[in-house]
């Protein structure tokens, strides 16, 4: 299995999060989101320039932007 940071996932690509690499008021606002290690996810859809991506997370969908998605690293198959 490889790690890779959230940004590089496909669209319907699935893997579980393995860390998130920021601090601070960002870092928090991501954990609060429920993307915490452990956690499946799932990319469903990019906006056309890439930028938001939209996520499958505990049976919802979240949006990220990209600079947010680079602190996430996932372990896909």
């Amino acid at each position: 299995m490889a790690r890779i940071n959230l940004r590089s996932m496909h669209i319907n690509q699935s893997g579980v999060i393995t860390a998130v690499k920021v601090g601070g008021e960002l870092g928090r606002r991501i954990r609060e989101m429920g993307l915490v290690p452990g956690t499946t996810i799932t990319v469903k859809q990019r906006a056309p320039l890439n930028d938001p991506v939209a996520l499958r997370v505990m049976g919802g969908t979240l949006t990220l932007r990209n600079n947010e998605a680079d602190h996430i690293e996932v372990e896909v198959e």
